[in-house]
């Protein structure tokens, strides 16, 4: 249910990403995960300085006692993307939401809070932005052939 609207949310509120799109599943066909969320950043046509295409992943959790599992997610995600975020449910304890707030500072993921009770209302917001980072191209390449058709048409 959050799916798409975080995707949205990463495209016109946070303006992270030129096109995001829901996956989930197994749709990499990997035990390492497939996120949520993925998306490309692309340098607009009229920018003067084109920029590289850039890939932000997302994980989404509804329940708070997967919030350590979803930190290693968002952090396999680092391994093919430029940035990755982890969205987690606003009633996370405080002492839980502080660790996860100074993890994501030190491994550079991006964290967000969402109310998970109202699918129709999120409210994401941003507490930490994820910091550009260079993923290995390798697994890039491999994890977004997957993908190519919806996010790059």
């Amino acid at each position: 249910d959050f799916y798409l609207p975080f995707a949205e949310w990463l495209v016109n509120q946070l303006e992270d990403c030129t096109k995001a799109i829901p996956l989930g599943g197994n749709r990499f066909r990997d035990k390492w995960g497939t996120p949520d969320v993925i998306g490309k950043n692309e340098s607009k046509k009229s920018d003067i300085l084109q920029g590289a295409t850039q890939i932000v992943a997302a994980e989404i959790k509804t329940d708070s006692s997967e919030l350590v599992t979803a930190f290693g997610q968002a952090c396999a995600y680092k391994l093919f993307s430029h940035k990755s975020y982890l969205v987690i449910p606003r009633e996370a304890s405080a002492d839980e939401l502080a660790r996860l707030d100074s993890l994501c500072q030190i491994f550079g993921i991006g964290l967000v809070t969402f109310n998970p009770k109202d699918p129709s209302a999120p409210d994401f917001r941003l507490l930490v932005r994820s910091a550009k980072h260079e993923p290995d191209l390798f697994y890039t390449n491999r994890y977004i052939s997957h993908v190519e058709k919806d996010l790059f048409q």
